[in-house]
């Protein structure tokens, strides 16, 4: 069943002392400042001491003085089924990393395994200041998977949208799903999640791969999921090789492929992007689509640098993103600012190419354009949603701070989130977890990796076996 809604959100939280980082449009930062939060919204925010109208009505009042408030992050393209895996295929290239690890496990994951690993996943990014997450999940060997994740973000409360994967073509059979089936599958689990939990869960379609779909089911897929509204989220361009093999088969790099069917639009998200010409970046602009780019995992698994930069400077939408487990390790969004900047700086010899304000607006409200939410997600200003997150800002890994954007992009790290709200409801307070038990998280995890695995032919030794 869903998990909480508006019976047991706050009436009135006043955070107050610390910094406020708004991203909003002009960039505000207060120093010192002070959020209101209403209900699920924000209520108020400005520099200084709080009025004492604001003081009154606040049920709770929350001193971050030493801290900062900053809006909530979004994770814009993972795979949570990837937590039981992290650390399994270090060292490899794209196609023998999913040949070698992904393919032989992932066809042995049932729904309590991706349960247990969304679970994990979902508290990782919190504790790494996410407040939302966009699933790209393609695993369906067992039918009630996607509705055990979505289920697992309700109960911990977490923004979250389920991007159902799918590839119906030269992938790995158990992975493999006609249109048909996609589409049959889709009906019940969009029904059930699309906009529950007061509209914190949404439902899009994703096919998985420029090489894995047939032109029929991405044009079948894409209209279903506009019938709804629902978004379109695929891998595009990750790696020269793919760019390759669909110039080879179709004569067309991915982007004019995806717009040749018409696809391309306001609604679609392109994980990776890495591979784009000139021209391909202007198309992207010219249809209004959205790059997510994964720079830890283009790193790790040697793809490439995302011509980041030059995406900005034509006005294309850029949202960041860990990718999942299985090529990063990690689920954190901290070190995804960090090396969003270091990989524009070094990749185009350039120290100036990209500034910690930009890195932390495409955190922001660069993934709340992903869901449609640009106009009421990701800043911290008046009648917004209370997506925010308090980053102590005197651990000896910080202070002393003299820029405090510069600090949360090339400074701060999950150890130093205080607090997480998404709705204005607490979630992480003090650091520990208010909507499940980070203990049991952690062991159901590790015990569904040793039976995956097991079932998988690729037994390994955890720690403290």
């Amino acid at each position: 069943m869903p998990g909480p809604g508006e019976s047991d959100q706050p009436s009135s939280t006043l955070l107050t002392g610390g910094a406020v980082v708004t991203v909003n449009d002009h960039g505000t930062v207060h120093d010192p400042g002070w959020v209101l939060v209403n209900g699920s919204t924000i209520a108020d925010v400005g520099a200084g001491e709080p009025p004492n109208a604001a003081r009154r009505s606040a049920e709770t009042v929350i001193d971050t003085s030493g801290s900062v408030v900053m809006p909530g992050m979004v994770n814009g393209h993972t795979h949570l089924f990837q937590t039981l895996f992290r650390g399994l295929a270090d060292d490899k290239s794209l196609l023998d990393w999913l040949k070698d690890c992904i393919w032989p496990a992932a066809g042995e994951i049932d729904a309590e395994a991706a349960h247990a690993a969304a679970t994990l996943g979902l508290i990782e990014n919190l504790r790494s200041g996410a407040s939302t997450v966009i699933d790209h999940q393609y695993v369906h060997a067992d039918p009630d998977i996607d509705d055990a994740i979505c289920q697992a973000a309700a109960d911990l409360g977490i923004r979250f949208e389920l991007a159902r994967g799918w590839a119906d073509r030269n992938y790995h059979p158990p992975l493999t799903e006609s249109a048909d089936t996609v589409l049959e599958r889709i009906e019940p689990l969009r029904q059930a999640w699309h906009g529950s939990c007061d509209g914190r869960i949404t439902v899009g379609l994703a096919p998985l791969i420029p090489w894995g779909c047939s032109d029929e089911a991405m044009v079948a897929t894409t209209t279903a999921a506009r019938s709804w509204g629902g978004h379109i989220h695929t891998h595009c361009a990750e790696t020269e090789i793919e760019v390759e093999m669909n110039l080879k088969e179709r004569g067309l790099r991915h982007v004019p492929w995806l717009d040749s069917l018409g696809v391309l639009g306001p609604d679609v998200q392109l994980a990776h992007s890495v591979w784009l010409d000139e021209t391909e970046i202007q198309l992207i602009a010219e249809r209004g689509a959205s790059v997510v780019h994964c720079p830890v995992s283009n790193m790790y698994l040697a793809s490439g640098i995302a011509p980041i930069r030059a995406l900005l400077d034509h006005g294309v939408n850029v949202a960041l993103a860990t990718d999942g487990a299985g090529s990063n390790n990690r689920q954190d969004m901290f070190e995804a600012c960090k090396t969003t900047a270091l990989l524009q700086k070094v990749g185009r010899h350039d120290a100036t190419a990209i500034q910690p304000e930009e890195v932390l607006a495409m955190a922001c409200r660069g993934g709340a354009q992903l869901l449609d939410r640009a106009d009421d997600l990701g800043a911290v200003q008046p009648s917004w949603r209370a997506d925010l997150v308090v980053v102590d800002l005197t651990s000896p890994f910080v202070a002393p701070v003299h820029r405090v954007p510069s600090a949360l992009v090339y400074c701060a790290t999950p150890r130093d989130v205080i607090h997480v709200l998404v709705d204005g409801r607490f979630i992480i307070r003090d650091r520990k977890l208010t909507t499940g038990n980070e203990e049991a998280a952690v062991a159901a995890a590790t015990a569904a990796a040793r039976k995956v695995l097991g079932r998988a032919g690729m037994p390994t030794r955890l720690l403290n076996d």
